[in-house]
């Protein structure tokens, strides 16, 4: 069989190479975001911070019940975005990620359209580079999507004030507000390096539910082997041991170098 050069062609006009990316882009969006189960997921991760705060709002939760920042609920409805990301963070926004990570070239090859988008042509680096930033959307429409309607509904259900922090400080709602944004900001970079592996799987087949599948066992080893106390100091490199230790983000005094170091281990996965 002879063989096909799938090098791309030189571009006629320099102008247009912005513009390839940009449409090469905004298509790739329109097929994310396009998709029925993708909205699906999107719409189960709306649902999941209303159900908490009707939840609490009709039954008191006692100190130690329930997720993290649950039992501050009731006082200050700021921390139902804390509840949501806490609930969210070990299932559903993994989950996610690897139907939508897992999907992005396996599904291109099942459909038999990966062939001719490498003809048109298009380089292979530019052709992940764009499924990453689809993937890379999609995660952060869902983080912030639980943030920001936590924030809306928990307005409403319990009122907002002054934010008391975990050590015992109070701060005004605007501080909360960008201890909120940070908070997203830790969720998302922790699943990045998620992301970065489903689209590794993705790669490797051409049936997208395996390399979903392959991705939420990957996530689910991990957290697995991190609640095995005997490893000991190894479960600092599993890639979801710091996925709930955004609540340092929640104290007076943060510990900013080790949220930094915390934050470069799922970017190191990604890498």
């Amino acid at each position: 069989m002879a063989s096909v050069d799938l090098a791309p062609s030189p571009v006629s006009a320099p102008t247009s190479y912005p513009s390839t990316w940009l449409r090469q882009l905004v298509s790739e969006l329109r097929l994310v975001f396009g998709r029925r189960r993708n909205l699906a997921m999107l719409v189960l991760l709306i649902a999941i911070p209303l159900f908490i705060g009707i939840a609490v709002k009709v039954s008191t939760p006692r100190p130690g019940d329930g997720p993290p920042f649950i039992s501050e609920l009731t006082g200050n409805g700021l921390f139902l975005a804390f509840t949501a990301l806490a609930v969210c963070l070990p299932v559903f926004l993994p989950l996610a990620v690897a139907v939508v990570a897992g999907d992005a070239v396996a599904g291109e090859a099942a459909a038999g359209t990966l062939r001719y988008l490498l003809a048109i042509p298009v380089s292979r680096t530019r052709l992940l580079v764009v499924k990453a930033a689809g993937v890379l959307a999609y995660l952060a429409a869902g983080v912030l999507l639980v943030t920001v309607v936590g924030l809306v509904v928990g307005a409403a259900l319990f009122g907002t004030h002054g934010v008391t922090l975990l050590s015992g400080d109070t701060v005004s709602i605007g501080n909360g507000l960008l201890r909120a944004a940070a908070i997203a900001a830790y969720v998302f970079i922790d699943l990045v390096g998620l992301a970065a592996i489903g689209m590794f799987f993705s790669t490797l087949t051409e049936v997208p539910m395996g390399a979903m599948a392959a991705t939420v066992v990957t996530a689910i080893a991990f957290a697995v082997l991190d609640s095995v106390p005997q490893l000991g100091s190894f479960r600092s490199v599993l890639l979801t041991h710091h996925w709930l230790d955004f609540g340092e983000l929640l104290r007076s005094n943060i510990d900013t170098p080790s949220l930094l170091r915390w934050s470069l281990l799922p970017l190191a996965y990604a890498a």
